[in-house]
């Protein structure tokens, strides 16, 4: 068990690590926080502020300190929190050189480490010599932007064990973000990638103009597809209509706030995945997942047309429009 928790190392410097580092220090832990940018470093410092992400919101200084070595900030933690895009996990970490096996793990990443076909909690895992009984995982549809503005947020934190997930739980719950448990560890991190491929595809069809009635038959096939995809992979009694599942698939696809859907519509609206990803100012998960998931679905053999047709427009430079038009025939 990992007990009460009262100091917590966060590696990352995006906006929901950010988020988590204002909800954690406002509810009293001590935050080792671990930035690798030295803009950030120095805004932080003098202004309470992160320059780059979530700037408006103003961050409780008195419990939070910034550190440019993650060991420095990883020294007397219990628990470490890793938050940054899966796409640059081994960047992140390739300076840490301090032992996590005796720490409690949490990973915040919505994404898949791209050439190792793993996830962030598998990653961590194999490259740490980790055991799963001490690792866990931020879940659920939560948006940093509307966090950073204290609108409600439902997250569900998925360990193992319930009492770990309820101690993690403690810190992070206040009067607008309330927490649920999961120990569905594999699926629920799966389920995260997978959202992030829907969403491109529901923002391609937002960019192409097709309506909401279709994108309401889009999402819907989507939950189907994700349900396939995870019972084959893992099976367990899971209810995908929860929020750790659905509810994280409905927001990123709906959400102008969604990063993966902005990177679709963009693509819809006629930009060249090149151009688009160059438009983007934050990292879309779904480009890297949509190759990891069909390279792992060579073995599953699940089927997924929309994963498919986002893997035919991103990487095999397939026009969206004929795309779509050939995933409505198998939808």
């Amino acid at each position: 068990m990992i007990g009460k928790i009262q100091s917590c190392a966060v590696i990352g410097h995006g906006s929901w690590a950010t988020a988590l580092v204002s909800i954690l220090a406002g509810n009293g832990i001590d935050v080792r926080w671990s930035v690798r940018n030295p803009e950030v470093i120095d805004g932080v410092r003098q202004t309470g502020r992160n320059p780059r992400y979530l700037p408006s919101l103003r961050l409780p200084m008195d419990r939070i300190s910034v550190y440019d070595n993650p060991d420095d900030a990883i020294s007397d933690a219990p628990m470490v929190l890793v938050s940054v895009p899966s796409a640059f996990l081994k960047l992140y970490m390739e300076n840490v050189q301090s032992c996590l096996c005796d720490r409690f793990v949490v990973s915040a990443i919505k994404g898949i480490v791209p050439g190792d076909y793993k996830t962030a909690i598998e990653w961590l895992h194999d490259t740490y010599s980790l055991s799963y009984s001490k690792m866990g995982m931020i879940s659920g549809p939560s948006h940093a932007e509307e966090i950073a503005q204290e609108k409600l947020t439902c997250l569900t934190i998925v360990c193992p064990d319930k009492g770990d997930a309820q101690a993690i739980g403690s810190c992070l719950a206040n009067g607008f973000v309330h927490v649920g448990y999961s120990s569905d560890l594999y699926g629920i991190e799966y389920a995260v990638v997978l959202k992030n491929i829907f969403a491109i595809a529901a923002g391609i069809a937002s960019g192409l103009g097709y309506g909401d009635n279709f994108k309401a038959v889009l999402v819907s096939a989507a939950a189907d597809e994700m349900e396939r995809f995870i019972d084959i992979g893992y099976p367990y009694e899971r209810d995908i209509c929860t929020p750790a599942y659905l509810g994280d698939l409905l927001v990123t696809c709906y959400s102008t706030f969604s990063r993966n859907r902005r990177l679709g519509q963009l693509i819809g609206q006629g930009l060249t995945v090149k151009s688009a990803l160059n438009e983007m100012t934050m990292v879309a998960e779904g480009y890297y997942a949509a190759d990891c998931i069909r390279h792992m679905n060579l073995r599953y053999k699940a089927d997924m047309p929309i994963a498919d047709m986002v893997y035919d427009v991103l990487y095999r430079s397939v026009p969206a429009r004929v795309a779509m038009a050939a995933l409505i025939e198998r939808i």
